[in-house]
């Protein structure tokens, strides 16, 4: 089809066709066809890869809040919330989009998770960090064994996809003990307590044999791979957990920020 004829079609038609594609593809095809740029800018091609429940989502966010929705195109809105979470739940849980495919990411905070003794003074503290997007961080002081969970509910996750949980968290200033070359085991289960994933990591210095499992997100945190799970949108719970019970090994030095899922293959960037 010749450029002209491109150009014929209804702008509704041009969107249409955009969004069977992508919203990363829609933008390339804005930036190489001026066919498409019109209907690049739509207000129906870009409701389409918002997800279903947005305003739902949006009318339970807390303060900083987001601006109106009639003061956005959906558009912008679509990459506001791709480029800053909000934040519900009393401002424990963080929501965005991918800003590739428009796939729902979640975050829970530390104080959504289940981490044994976190609330014990002479083990853990409860402290806010300017590089963390949550109020309130916990930092181990000292245990002897290790437990964090986190669980989410399948049904707010976008159906049809792979997410990977990473566990967030920092080591200030190499002050950790107790982490090096010392294994712990990440396990994912089910509704129903069958095992999804289970597989060890190292959250600090990994055997000389082995490449690091941990990476920098580039905004002052660490996140490593707790596992994957396929959302087949059924309504159930899944949890996330990491622990070391055995070595009786004394442990500090860490920051526990929170759990976030993302779609699979999504490159944390900031």
């Amino acid at each position: 089809m010749e450029l002209t004829e491109l150009e014929r079609l209804p702008e509704e038609c041009m969107a249409h066709v955009l969004s069977l594609t992508s919203p990363k593809d829609a933008c390339r095809s804005a930036a190489v066809s001026s066919a498409f740029r019109s209907a690049a800018q739509s207000q129906t091609l870009w409701e389409r890869f918002l997800p279903h429940d947005y305003r739902q989502i949006i009318s339970r966010s807390v303060s900083p809040p987001l601006p109106s929705i009639s003061s956005l195109s959906n558009k912008d809105l679509y990459f506001r919330l791709c480029d800053s979470p909000i934040f519900l739940d009393d401002g424990n849980f963080s929501f965005s989009l991918d800003k590739l495919s428009g796939k729902k990411c979640w975050m829970l905070g530390a104080r959504l998770l289940s981490i044994t003794w976190a609330d014990t003074p002479e083990y853990w503290e409860w402290n806010s960090l300017p590089e963390s997007r949550f109020s309130e961080v916990a930092e181990l002081r000292l245990v002897w064994w290790l437990e964090i969970k986190g669980n989410i509910d399948t049904k707010i996750l976008s159906p049809g996809t792979t997410y990977t949980a990473y566990l967030v968290y920092q080591f200030p200033e190499e002050s950790q003990w107790g982490f090096q070359g010392m294994p712990m085991t990440v396990r994912v289960t089910n509704e129903q307590n069958e095992v999804v994933a289970e597989h060890d990591v190292f959250l600090a210095d990994p055997p000389e044999d082995m490449p690091p499992q941990a990476r920098s997100r580039g905004d002052g945190w660490m996140e490593i791979e707790l596992g994957e799970i396929f959302n087949q949108e059924d309504d159930a719970t899944v949890e996330f957990r990491l622990r070391e019970t055995e070595s009786g090994v004394p442990k500090g030095g860490l920051i526990v920020e929170g759990i976030e899922l993302r779609p699979k293959l999504y490159i944390y960037s900031t």
